[in-house]
């Protein structure tokens, strides 16, 4: 993943409510493994064994989510442990046939959140984070952020 998609995911999660989190998980298991199979056509096994690798770890964030209490969250348990099982298959195997299942899962998933998201009005889980202002300046079609706020004290007092 590239630096600038790492800080804009770093961006939304700080602005991001519980519905919203789930989404940018699944976007960034999306992410890591089109990036692992990137790396797997250059010919970079060890890139796409860590990609992937990284993308179960999404996965793990998302198991710890669930509420076993309903039955949606034991049946999402199901389907997360089959596709990380895929996941494996795909590193063992050194492939990327396996990775179709799990792909179009998470794309249905993220499609299904997206709409979810539009009816969940939280506010932000994190609070006391800077707000950033991004917008065009004056010089050649710069993008420029802006960032307001005193965030030198983020409620750490000695």
């Amino acid at each position: 993943m590239t630096q600038d998609l790492i800080l804009a995911y770093t961006r939304r999660i700080t602005m991001a409510n519980k519905t919203q989190m789930i989404t940018i998980l699944y976007e960034m298991i999306l992410d890591y493994i089109s990036e692992g199979e990137r790396k797997l056509e250059e010919g970079d096994e060890k890139g796409f064994a860590e990609e992937l690798s990284k993308s179960m770890n999404c996965i793990d964030e998302l198991i710890h989510s669930l509420n076993l209490g309903y039955e949606l969250g034991k049946n999402l348990l199901s389907l997360y442990i089959f596709e990380k099982g895929q996941i494996l298959k795909s590193i063992a195997k050194r492939s990327k046939d396996d990775l179709t299942h799990v792909k179009k899962t998470f794309d249905s998933l993220h499609e299904a959140y997206l709409k979810l998201e539009e009816q969940n009005k939280e506010e932000a889980l994190m609070t006391n984070v800077p707000k950033v202002y991004v917008g065009l300046t004056y010089g050649k079609s710069r993008l420029t952020e802006s960032v307001s706020d005193n965030y030198t004290s983020r409620g750490y007092m000695a």
